[in-house]
């Protein structure tokens, strides 16, 4: 590790005014952030932690719409949406170990955009909407591929606003060591229409499955998907699995989730 600044403060006004200075960058849970910054494949002169700050975290429910805050790890939402979003409480649920569930948070996720994690599927079956302290954002607008979203220089996540589905499954093939998702399919249904969100398998990030979609509206059963297919051509090949095992494993999960709905 090298030398930088560290800066801890109390409210989210002081925060920005903080992320202003150059090379600044926010520091939520860290699971991604420090073992790069380890690596020294990130090298922010200062980090601005967003934890412990009042504002940026909590769980509530309005309108039959979920709202967590970006701080909020995701121990305490396994907690917080068992009740009231079981599909999103089993997800948070299987992400890493209980120390990572007690550290990692949903904005820290969101905002890095990993191709493998899980909340990004979530946020697009469900069509959340991403709160930051400038806008709001849609998913569907604000994953733009590996690594990458619609954040802004000085744009922070404050917030994830997810409309409750009737039912949801999330269902992930773990890589063994890591835990995050080979592949996850995250399915959500709703009274007019179901989300499909798949993680874990393309190269341009996190994807829904529209042919799935319009399927499963029409018939909310496995069998209304025996009959399509994923194309391999744009899915991740590496050690793990090949293009063609992620994008079959993409037609299993989307099932399994449907059966378990």
């Amino acid at each position: 590790m090298y030398s930088f600044e560290f800066v801890k403060p109390a409210t989210l006004d002081e925060a920005l005014a903080a992320l202003k200075d150059e090379d600044a960058q926010p520091l939520s849970g860290g699971q991604t952030l420090i073992p790069t910054m380890k690596q020294r494949l990130n090298q922010p002169g200062s980090l601005v932690s967003l934890l412990g700050i009042p504002e940026l975290v909590g769980v509530s429910i309005s309108d039959n719409v979920l709202s967590i805050k970006g701080a909020t790890n995701h121990a305490a939402i396994v907690a917080e949406t068992r009740d009231s979003f079981p599909g999103l409480s089993a997800l948070a649920g299987k992400i890493g170990d209980p120390a990572v569930r007690n550290r990692g948070t949903i904005g820290g996720s969101i905002a890095n955009n990993d191709p493998s994690a899980c909340y990004p599927a979530a946020a697009m079956a469900c069509q959340a909407t991403i709160m930051t302290n400038a806008r709001e954002i849609a998913a569907d607008d604000f994953f733009e591929g590996m690594f990458t979203t619609a954040l802004e220089e000085g744009e922070i996540v404050t917030g994830v606003r997810f409309p409750i589905p009737q039912t949801a499954n999330y269902q992930k093939f773990e890589q063994p060591a890591s835990r995050f998702p080979l592949t996850g399919v995250f399915v959500a249904k709703y009274g007019d229409r179901v989300g499909v969100g798949v993680t874990g398998a393309s190269n341009n990030g996190v994807f829904r499955w529209g042919e799935a979609e319009e399927a499963l509206t029409a018939n909310f059963t496995p069998d209304a998907i025996k009959d399509l297919s994923m194309p391999a051509d744009d899915m991740i090949a590496d050690l793990h699995g090949s293009a063609e095992y992620r994008a079959h494993l993409v037609k299993v999960l989307t099932g399994r989730a449907v059966a378990a709905c």
